[in-house]
């Protein structure tokens, strides 16, 4: 049996504009293998990290989908205790290009000078662009449809090593797996070369997590979508409250449910609850006769992908 590195991502908060009913505003986690980042950034999400038990000093990136208050306004409030408890190592903030303009202007202000080096990085309002890549991830960028520019994400595991054939891992030296594994035939002495096909299985398909925000519903997505293994997207009205989702540049349940469907994902994760919902059950029972697979955030959350 291959054990897979974890991929998960935990969401911190899930409610739409105004912290209430016990949600909070936008901000997610995502661990791959060794690799930490953040989604968004509302306010109090330096505190659900704490609540979590979490060292947010581990995070490296943060992704910004765009510069409504629900998904930034905790930025400097991290970046500060940050900070304040000693972080040294570098931290990239990709976001609008504004961004830099608005934290800028608070590290001025307050004559904050950063023990740590703070890159920010602008996102292009565009679907496909490479953003970033590390060990763990590549991640590219996702055009949604919302009243401000707003860009998506979309997380892809690095593919793995080859793996060993379960029945042949006894007749391989400890010491030449890992040759093996990156694709190495096997030498025994003067006559015996094993070739790697022989020894080795292809490596697990590389997992996939879409980070959909704030977005009216949007066709022209599926293509990015398509066969990811989990998709969270915004659900914040029932299709009773169509005309005001389409007023406001946000989706309905109904409608995420058919991004998911149209574009065959794995899972679809809902989130970005407006507060007239006191259950978010409302959406999920829309959602599910158009996409079954179909699961509600939550506070503190943690989601498996792949």
């Amino acid at each position: 049996m291959h054990h897979r590195a974890p991929f998960t991502v935990t969401t911190l908060g899930t409610g739409a504009a105004l912290p209430a009913r016990g949600r909070y505003p936008t901000a997610q986690l995502l661990q791959v293998s060794g690799g930490t980042y953040l989604i968004d950034c509302g306010e109090g999400t330096q505190e659900r990290l704490r609540a979590i038990g979490f060292n947010f000093q581990r995070i490296s990136d943060i992704f910004i989908s765009h510069l409504h208050g629900d998904h930034f306004l905790g930025l400097m409030g991290l970046i500060s205790s940050m900070h304040l408890m000693g972080r040294q190592q570098p931290l990239t903030i990709h976001g609008p290009k504004e961004l830099q303009e608005i934290i800028g202007v608070q590290l001025r202000a307050s004559a904050t000078y950063l023990r740590y080096p703070l890159h920010m990085k602008a996102v292009p309002h565009a679907s496909g662009v490479v953003l970033m890549e590390d060990e763990h991830v590549v991640v590219t960028t996702l055009a949604l449809l919302h009243r401000i520019p707003c860009t998506g994400f979309v997380f892809r595991e690095r593919p793995g090593p080859l793996r060993l054939r379960p029945d042949r891992v006894h007749s391989i030296p400890k010491f030449r797996r890992n040759a093996v594994k990156s694709g190495e035939d096997l030498n025994l002495g003067e006559a015996e070369l094993i070739p790697n096909a022989e020894l080795t299985l292809p490596p697990l398909p590389p997992r996939a997590y879409a980070y959909c925000s704030d977005t009216a519903y949007a066709p022209s997505l599926i293509p990015y979508l398509r066969g990811v293994d989990l998709l969270y997207h915004e659900a914040t009205f029932t299709v009773a409250m169509a005309a005001r989702a389409k007023e406001t540049m946000h989706s309905t349940a109904e409608q995420a449910a058919l991004i998911a469907r149209d574009a065959a994902v794995g899972r679809l994760l809902l989130g970005h609850f407006s507060s007239r919902y006191k259950s978010a059950d409302v959406l999920l029972t829309e959602a599910r006769p158009v996409f079954p697979n179909t699961e509600l955030s939550y506070e503190g959350g943690v989601f498996h992908i792949g």
